[in-house]
């Protein structure tokens, strides 16, 4: 199978400061996890892909043609960026159709694509409100509609689930899960293991703007899986939380912390219970906000 995106010697700096150097890849259609850590370079090669930047040395192709060269190729690229660049005055809907439309698509159709993708994200509800009332976790979801809206062959995820919720980030997985079942060409960056894991086998591990290793997640996963994981919990009721934790046979120790807001859990199989979180949420027992990993990353 020919590659949809390759990196040929992909380098880019600014000024003294290598951003990615020496970048050579192939991604095939699929979904491919970048992992790395905060400040490996994985926003840098994901804008060098995208063609928001110019690489220094080296060239990207993107179905066989050089993306420097051939502008016509942006409307196969789909881009969701980690920070937010959203327009703020208008309803999720509207902010949509307005992307669509710059992309030459006719009025009527570019209304059913943007009703597709927000039913696809999760989002038909509150399609209609302003964009700058949604929550953090809307805001991860109508980035990731815009970007696939327009029905791209190649998209750029990059961390797209900060600020989600455990239900909200299962199904964003189960979408990006679907979108390379279709195949479609899907690179997501991540620093955490266990989100990747749960979408594709295939990674690419950057560190200090190189890519380190190719191949299959466990690889990593079992290394990483000897140490034990602190998971930070947000929720409504964290006494509450932690003494349903406790009894999990995944965890090995729970601690609540002075605020009474958030729950400390050591587990050592990290995969049984990320999985088991998103039941916990639903069950109405507690309300699940979010949370945080303090060392399942590439450390």
């Amino acid at each position: 199978m020919s590659a949809v995106l390759a990196c040929e010697s992909v380098t880019r700096w600014y000024g003294q400061v290598i951003g990615v150097n020496g970048v050579t890849c192939e991604i095939q259609p699929g979904v491919t996890g970048l992992l790395g850590l905060n400040g490996a370079g994985k926003s840098t090669l994901f804008k060098l892909m995208a063609g928001q930047l110019r690489p220094s040395k080296g060239r990207i192709l993107i179905l066989g043609h050089d993306l420097a060269t051939n502008p016509g190729l942006f409307r196969w690229i789909g881009f969701c960026p980690e920070p937010d660049a959203l327009y703020e005055s208008m309803t999720g809907r509207e902010m949509l159709v307005y992307l669509l439309r710059l992309h030459g698509i006719s009025a009527g159709q570019a209304g059913e694509r943007a009703a597709m993708a927000l039913e696809r994200t999760h989002l038909t509800q509150d399609a209609d409100r302003k964009v700058a009332g949604y929550s953090k976790g809307m805001r991860q979801k109508i980035k990731l509609a815009q970007a696939m809206a327009h029905d791209p062959k190649v998209l750029f995820l990059d961390e797209p689930f900060n600020g989600m919720d455990p239900v909200s980030r299962h199904e964003s997985m189960a979408l990006i899960r679907e979108l390379g079942a279709e195949g479609k060409t899907v690179l997501v960056s991540s620093h955490i293991l266990h989100e990747v894991e749960q979408m594709t086998s295939t990674i690419l591990l950057i560190q200090n703007g190189r890519i380190r290793a190719e191949g299959h997640v466990s690889d990593i996963r079992d290394h990483i899986e000897r140490h034990p994981h602190q998971v930070r919990i947000a929720c409504d009721q964290a006494r509450r939380l932690a003494a349903t934790l406790v009894q999990h046979e995944d965890v090995q120790g729970v601690r609540v912390e002075p605020d009474d807001e958030h729950v400390v859990v050591e587990t050592n199989r990290p995969r049984t219970f990320f999985a088991a979180l998103p039941e916990i949420a639903l069950s109405g027992e507690v309300r699940v906000r979010g949370y945080t990993t303090a060392d399942d990353d590439l450390k």
